[in-house]
């Protein structure tokens, strides 16, 4: 029989197990957090390798960690995966379990030759942990993406002139390169053909330098961009071995001299979109997804009407739904605004200044809601809402301070 002390003694054990079990239920259901991702150019770690090469010392810290206000866009310091190495270009894959670093000034002993870092990414926080570090094909690793079918990573090596494809292994990390393609060809001018009146815009028409590289959306295809060529290449792909073979045709030109760097697909795969560094231009083309054809439609500049004087473009990004285009200006500091018709057409809307300068790359929330553009000789990054009706931005008085900010990944843990 219990006796009254015995029963209080039970009631609060009861009282203090609901608290828990309520704690612990109040815990399970907090949100996980919208995590951003900042790569950036960096300086060597002190007592460490590599050795820092091809590019100017650097303030970043490595990866820069922020996690996102989901209701005004800004973000809030969570830590820095430190490396000297700049981790440049990250790539996020589609599951969130991992993420994917271009290091752009190693080298890999005495070889020209940059590395790609793998990282697995916790479910609850969001931090890195390293799994390995490989080889890219090349010196200067500065753009990496992810083929759709999720088993290869693809590597554009800037000041080697080459491009690579390395396995994604199952558990996340990566092989050595299965294939490795040197650009090769002559070189284009140093004055662009489409260069704005009085531009000195020069930067990379002194050897080869690829640049990007994706798959389409079908994956069946690779393409990637030479700047220093004037030529965007096209490789069939084999998705069991990770051979890349010429297509036929195997690339198309661009204006000599205007230095093709970027490119983006738009939603349904029919148009594509190639931003010319030099030139301060887009080229559109139509796609033609069964033969990996590029049918050349359209140029327009990036420019207001009436600049003169140098600009160096960089990011191009087509809104999720399609009715828009993004495109970055370097000096002109400055992301311009295109509308997008139903042949693909692009319509010049306006810019909108990036309250920073030298805007390398930008990006997009996983809703849309929101532009982050990384300025990366002012050291920050600052946030953008986007009106979805007239592709206009407006800047929400937001800034992060980062190092030389080279480029922003995100990936929401609440959908992974």
């Amino acid at each position: 029989m219990f006796t009254r002390l015995n029963l209080r003694t039970v009631f609060l054990q009861l009282g203090c197990m609901g608290i828990c079990l309520f704690h612990g239920f109040a815990m399970a259901q907090q949100a996980k957090p919208l995590m951003a991702y900042v790569g950036t150019f960096s300086s060597p770690l002190k007592d460490t390798l590599p050795t820092q090469v091809d590019l100017p010392p650097g303030n970043g810290r490595g990866i820069h960690l922020f996690q996102v206000n989901r209701e005004n866009g800004s973000l809030v310091a969570s830590g820095v995966y430190e490396m000297g190495n700049s981790p440049s270009c990250l790539a996020v894959n589609q599951a969130g379990t991992h993420l994917y670093s271009a290091n752009e000034t190693e080298r890999v002993g005495d070889e020209k030759q940059g590395t790609v870092s793998s990282f697995s990414i916790d479910p609850m926080t969001g931090s890195l942990s390293l799994l390995n570090s490989v080889p890219s094909g090349g010196a200067g690793p500065t753009y990496i993406s992810i083929h759709p079918s999720k088993k290869f990573l693809f590597v554009a090596n800037y000041f080697g002139g080459s491009i690579a494809v390395l396995p994604i292994l199952p558990d996340g990390s990566l092989g050595s390169a299965v294939d490795v393609k040197v650009d090769a060809g002559k070189i284009g001018p140093t004055k662009a053909v489409n260069a704005p009146k009085g531009s000195f815009a020069w930067s990379g028409h002194d050897r080869t330098h690829a640049h990007m590289i994706q798959a389409d959306p079908a994956g069946r295809f690779v393409l990637h961009v030479d700047l220093g060529l004037d030529k965007i290449f096209i490789w069939k792909f084999d998705a069991k071995t990770g051979k890349l073979t010429p297509n036929d045709p195997s690339f198309v030109a661009t204006p000599p001299g205007d230095g093709p760097r970027h490119f983006h697909f738009n939603p349904d795969g029919r148009f594509f979109y190639s931003i010319q560094e030099e030139g301060s231009t887009i080229a559109v083309f139509e796609y033609g997804k069964d033969l990996g054809t590029l049918a050349l439609k359209q140029t327009i500049s990036t420019l207001p009407q009436g600049f003169e004087g140098s600009n160096f473009c960089s990011e191009v990004l087509v809104s999720k739904d399609g009715k828009h285009l993004y495109a970055g200006n370097r000096l002109h500091d400055s992301i311009a605004i295109f509308s997008i018709g139903q042949d693909g057409l692009l319509t010049y809307l306006g810019e909108e200044w990036t309250r920073g300068n030298y805007p390398r790359s930008f990006n997009f929330d996983p809703t849309g809601q929101f532009l982050y553009c990384c300025n990366q000789r002012a050291d920050h990054v600052t946030v953008f809402r986007v009106d979805p009706v007239h592709g206009s931005l407006q800047f929400t008085g937001y800034y992060a301070g980062v190092g030389n900010p080279s480029m922003i990944e995100f990936l929401d843990l609440e959908k992974r």
